[in-house]
This record gives structure tokens, C-alpha cells and sequence, in this order.
């Protein structure tokens, strides 16, 4: 604990204010129910002592199908670490539905600001066969959820208070096993059903408590108490009681407190690894080249989401403004780019000054900024001379940096107002692929509905972890599969025989990245002259979008300039790569040789004519790539 139980007797004995801070410093860093219970009951001793308890008052009521004694305190106890002074009403066990229908009732006369509704799990049961189809158990399941939602209209109605209405956890036995997903009659299958019509169909006013995924998290069986249900009728276990305690203080905190709006982002091992002024733009780990770039690629990727619901993102970093810019504008794997940074301060101020200057050039005040840093100095800096700033340390192992941020909770929107503009139009993107897929009436039309566009460009230095990988693991669209080194990949770049080059493919749903890795090898001491490809894998992520057909047409295009007469290609079978065992001649390249390890195939380069295709296809000058 953050602070020793002796020194807030001490306070409580002397009296001392300091202790409902200590109090709350010890709450918020416990997560043991028996410590909660401990603390707790230090807070009664300290309202007895010091007359009431610190905080902002709230009427709380507690309601449901279960003994709510424990976790009424646990919930008084978290809302004292959040602030809040609360009186707590709590139901008559399983009196729920009575209390908020009688409108004299104990409930209704306390007039509750927030109630929490935990309803009966046990009693959510489709009554028909198990075997009845999901247009037949869906009613009752949304029927069910609407009885509790008109409980909810007549409790707001009454005492216009918010409601937090948790949901139903879900069976953790075996009972039906793996035929439980498929019979919407089944306990698990009904309780979804009945979860998802709650979430759906709540009013503004009601807010999910969601007991499924809190059971979920975690584990449905460690969130089970079948001897204190039957004992005492607890909700759960002891552990479970405290994430319910620690979930409804959080969404009470929300029903008062904006989400933070601003995220500010360090650069060097915080968006990307390594230190962009000393290893330059080739050097950071960022992308698909490694499990930490991937790591931090998938940070990005989730701030980018933030974006998306109406997270401002600011930058504020210790580097040169054009180094720092660098990865932003070339760097082929950033998932961010200087278009998404409403501030960026790069230099060599001290941070918190940036962070004052980014609040005032946005006009928000510093309380709804959050900063992340991974370096400990930096992130101390700025808890001390802008202590309104939330800050997070990021641990060591970038993989861990996403879910640090989503657990802060910093971030979660009450209305969903920005969340809802982002499924709209992920639904709507959603929609149209499969519309597109399943619509389409032939695939010329179906490809330039597409509107794709390739960029075709010589190997750079950027690429070269990528391209290595990829020749790596690239079994299935592999011609010879050839693997290599980034060393060996530097030499041919290098190499006059050799030509090399990369295909990027977008769509209008998305960026596909570097889908085509291509070598081949001039020789023009042959009669004919000769164009052989080396190399030839593609993502199948992008199979039969014609990818293939410009991927060929820059092959004879390099031949051709390179005077070559005939373009030479090899297909070397492996257990993996069958799906391109018939590429070549469907190529219209005739076979010249045939064994066990290998066939040979050839094509003539004067008289190819490129095939036209739905993708518009560029290539990026040498100088700019």
C-alpha cells in the first residue's frame, strides 16, 4: 500500500485533514478486497471522527437481486478515492423491482443522483426447448431486456436520477459445452442475446455496468462465488466485488468529468525505437520489420483510433524539428503522419514548457492533456511543474504500451457521441467491401470499384528490413523462394546486373502497404539476351487484384530497358507454394525445361504487350524515393 495503515491511524488519532487523502492514495492503489474492507472501515472511524467524510456529496443508491451490504461499502469506499462524499442507500435484497414501483418507497423517498440496478442473472432463462431457433428466442430475450429498461424509465421518471445498469454475467460451466454458442436457447446464448438488447436499446440516461466483460476480463470462474451466493446471496466473489466497486466509481466519475482531449506523444521509443537523430530514418524499429516495431506500430495504430473518436494528438519531443518530422513524412511504415498532430514542438525545451505552449496554442486548459513518455526524468518534469497534466510512464516493452493507455481510462467518451461517428463510418466502409464482394456482377467492375493505385519503386533503404522479412516468410505466392539477408539485399541494390523493386497497393478502403517484393537479373552475354526473375513473391492479401499483371508489366518494362530479348522465369516446387506452380505459363511463357527441383520458362520481351489493368500504377522519381 501506497501508505502504511499506521500512519493514517496516527492521522485519524490526531485528527490530522491529511488523512482523507492518504485514505483515498491507499484506496486507489489497493486492489485486495480484505485491504478495501480495512480501509473502509477506517473511513467510518473517520467520519465518526471528523464529522462527515471529505469530498464532493452524492446520493448513491445500491438495488438488485442480491445482498448488497459488502459491496455497498466497497462502492462508498471507491468513491471516496474518487472524490466524492457519498451516502449510500441500499436495497432489500431481491426488493428491487417493488422498491422502484412503489413510489413511497424507502428508494424513491431517498431520492437518489445515481442508482445501480444489479438484476437477476439467474432469472434470465429462455423457458422454450433449447433447440428453438434464434427468430423465436430473440423476442424473449429483448423483451426481457425491455421489462428492465422500463424499470429504468420508471425509476429516471421519479427521481431523475442516472442509471447504472449492469448486465448479466455469463454461465462459467461447461453444461451444454461447445453447443452452447449454437443454440440461442441455451443460458449463454440467451444472456448475450439479452446483453446486447440492453446496450443497444438504453437510453442516454443509462449507462451498461458491464458485468460481462468485467467477468470476462477477469475469468468467469475467478468472478464466481457459488458458497457466498448460497451463504450470503453475494453478487459474486470477493474479487469481483471489486472491480464492480472500482467500475461504478469510474462511470459515476464520468458522469461528471470530461474525458481528457489532448494526447501528447514523446517520439523516440515511445512512437517508434531507437533515437531518430542518432539511427536516422533506416534505423527505428517501426512496422512489420520486427516484434517491437510491429509493438509499436499497434501503439500507433490505437492512437490512431483515439483520433478517429476526437482525440487531439499533439507532439512534443526533445529532437531536432526536422529530424523529428522525418518518420512522419517518409518513413513507408508510420501509421501517423504529420496530418493527424494539431501541435507539433520538437526542440529542446523543456517538455512541460511545450506542453504550456501546446495548451495555449490550442486554447485547452492543461487538466485535459495527457502525456506519455517513457523516460522517467521527463515524465517527473512535467508531474511537477504541470501537475495538471495527467502523465503515464510507459514500462519497457512496447508491447505493453497500447493496453497501458486503454487501461487509464483516460480517454472513454459518456455518450459515445465521437465512438458512434467512428462505427458509422467503419460500418459504412464495412458495408461497402462486402457490398462490392458480393454484389458485384463481374470482376472488371468489381476491380475498379476498387480505385487502386500502386506504387512501384526501385528497393530503398527504408524497405530493406521489410523486403528481407519478407523473403523470409513468403512461402505460398513464391516463385523460388530464395531467402536473404538485409546484407544480401544491400548487395543487389548495389549491383549493376540487377533490377529490384517493390509494389505498394491502396485502396479506397485502405493502405495494403508493400505487397510485392520482385529481383531480377540482366544478362546480356546470352543469344538472346536475357532478363532472369530471381525473385517474385506477393502478399496474398491482394491475390487476383491484378497486382500480378502490373507486377509483370514492370518486369518487361525492366527487361526492355535493360535491351534484354526474353524474360526468363523459374518456378522451384516447395510444400508451400503450389498456388503459382502454373503463374508462368498462364503468363503465356512457355516451358523450356522441366525436373523434379525446378521449371523453366521463357517469354519474349520485344513482342510483350503490358496488359491493362483497373490499377493505376506510379513510380516515385529516384531522387524523391
Amino acid at each position: 500500500m501506497a501508505a502504511p495503515l499506521d500512519v493514517l491511524r496516527a492521522q485519524l488519532a490526531e485528527k490530522d485533514p491529511a488523512f482523507w487523502e492518504g485514505l483515498a492514495r491507499c484506496t486507489r492503489d489497493t486492489h485486495a478486497y480484505t485491504e478495501l474492507l480495512t480501509l473502509s472501515t477506517m473511513r467510518k472511524r473517520g467520519v465518526r471522527a471528523f464529522g462527515a467524510a471529505s469530498g464532493a456529496p452524492l446520493r448513491v443508491a445500491l438495488i438488485g437481486a442480491n445482498a448488497l451490504q459488502a459491496l455497498g461499502d466497497l462502492v462508498e469506499q471507491m468513491l471516496l478515492a474518487a472524490g466524492f462524499a457519498a451516502s449510500v442507500f441500499l436495497g432489500e435484497y431481491d426488493s428491487y423491482e417493488f422498491e422502484i414501483r412503489d413510489a413511497d418507497s424507502a428508494l424513491n423517498q431517498f431520492q437518489p443522483q445515481v442508482v445501480l440496478i444489479l438484476p437477476s442473472e439467474r432469472r434470465c432463462r429462455y423457458s422454450g426447448p433449447v433447440t428453438d431457433p434464434l427468430g423465436v428466442v430473440q423476442p424473449f430475450a429483448a423483451a426481457w431486456a425491455d421489462d428492465l429498461l422500463g424499470l429504468c424509465r420508471t425509476l429516471h421518471d421519479r427521481t431523475g436520477a442516472e442509471i447504472l445498469l449492469a448486465n448479466l454475467a455469463l454461465p462459467g460451466g461447461f453444461s451444454l459445452g461447445a453447443y452452447r454458442a449454437k443454440a440461442p436457447g441455451s443460458d449463454w446464448s440467451f444472456r448475450k442475446l439479452t446483453n446486447l438488447a440492453l446496450g443497444f436499446a438504453a437510453p442516454a440516461y443509462v449507462h451498461i455496468c458491464d458485468v460481462e466483460f468485467l467477468c470476462a476480463r477477469r475469468g468467469l470462474l475467478a468472478s464466481r462465488d457459488d458458497r457466498a451466493w448460497f451463504q450470503s446471496k453475494q453478487p459474486g466473489s470477493p474479487e469481483l466485488l471489486v472491480d464492480l466497486a472500482k467500475e461504478v466509481a469510474h462511470l459515476v466519475t464520468s458522469l461528471r468529468r470530461a474525458p481528457a482531449k489532448v494526447l501528447v506523444l514523446d517520439l523516440d521509443n515511445t512512437l517508434w525505437g531507437g533515437i531518430i537523430g542518432d539511427d536516422g530514418i533506416e534505423g527505428i524499429e517501426i512496422g512489420t520489420t520486427s516484434p517491437r516495431g510491429e509493438a509499436f506500430r499497434a501503439f500507433q495504430e490505437y492512437i490512431l483510433s483515439l483520433k478517429d473518436r476526437g482525440v487531439l494528438l499533439a507532439v512534443c519531443s526533445k529532437n531536432e524539428d526536422a529530424a523529428a518530422r522525418g518518420p512522419f513524412e517518409k518513413h513507408p511504415e508510420m501509421l501517423l503522419r504529420l496530418k493527424d498532430i494539431v501541435a507539433f514542438y520538437a526542440n529542446w525545451q523543456p517538455k512541460s514548457e511545450n506542453i504550456k505552449a501546446i495548451a495555449t496554442e490550442l486554447g485547452l486548459g492543461l487538466d485535459s492533456f495527457v502525456f506519455v513518455d517513457d523516460n522517467p526524468a521527463e515524465v517527473e518534469i512535467v508531474r511537477q511543474f504541470v501537475p495538471a497534466v495527467t502523465t503515464i510512464l510507459l514500462g519497457a516493452d512496447p508491447a505493453d504500451y497500447r493496453r497501458q493507455l486503454e487501461d487509464s481510462r483516460l480517454f472513454e467518451p459518456l455518450q459515445l457521441t465521437g465512438e458512434d461517428a467512428r462505427r458509422t463510418d467503419q460500418y459504412r466502409v464495412e458495408s461497402e467491401r462486402r457490398a462490392l464482394q458480393s454484389d458485384a456482377t463481374d470482376m472488371p467492375t468489381y476491380l475498379a470499384s476498387l480505385e487502386m493505385n500502386a506504387v512501384i519503386s526501385p528497393f530503398t533503404a527504408v524497405d530493406i528490413p521489410r523486403v528481407s522479412q519478407l523473403t523470409n516468410k513468403s512461402n505460398q505466392f513464391n516463385l523460388t523462394t530464395v531467402r536473404r539477408t538485409e546484407s544480401e539485399i544491400r548487395a543487389l541494390m548495389e549491383s549493376p546486373a540487377h533490377r529490384c523493386f517493390t509494389v505498394r497497393l491502396s485502396d479506397r478502403f485502405g493502405d495494403h502497404g508493400l505487397v510485392v517484393v520482385a529481383i531480377g537479373r540482366v544478362d546480356l552475354t546470352t543469344t538472346p539476351t536475357s532478363f532472369h526473375i530471381d525473385t517474385w513473391l506477393m502478399s496474398c492479401r491482394v491475390l487476383k487484384r491484378q497486382v500480378e499483371e502490373v507486377t509483370l508489366n514492370e518486369l518487361f518494362r525492366l527487361a526492355t530497358e535493360a535491351g534484354c530479348e526474353e524474360v526468363v522465369g523459374v518456378y522451384r516446387p516447395t510444400a508451400k507454394n503450389a498456388m503459382v506452380a502454373e503463374l508462368l505459363p498462364n503468363f503465356q511463357f512457355a516451358e523450356t525445361s522441366a525436373s523434379a527441383d525446378e521449371r523453366r520458362y521463357r517469354r519474349s520481351a520485344t513482342s510483350y504487350v503490358p496488359t491493362e489493368t483497373k490499377i493505376h500504377a506510379t513510380r516515385p522519381s529516384r531522387e524523391n524515393s
